[in-house]
């Protein structure tokens, strides 16, 4: 199951355009929590690059503890 989950889309669920594909219905199918999740009806080159300024300048990534991937390999 995913802790985090942002669905970005212009389509209407009124009118059955994102085809019951929302997070609601990925909650209940245990994919995502249901807590933490958002769904952004907008057109996604206007908020992709805010989401990910956001992220990067409340740099959550700072905390998080550093992998040495190289280790593996020698």
């Amino acid at each position: 199951m995913h802790k985090y989950a942002i669905q970005i889309t212009v389509a209407d669920v009124r009118d059955g355009a994102c085809s019951s594909s929302t997070l609601l219905e990925a909650g209940s199918w245990g994919k995502v929590s249901e807590e933490l999740q958002q769904m952004v009806y907008a057109e996604g080159t206007t908020v992709i690059p805010a989401i990910v300024s956001y992220a990067y300048h409340n740099a959550p990534w700072k905390d998080r503890e550093y992998k040495n991937w190289q280790k593996l390999y020698h």
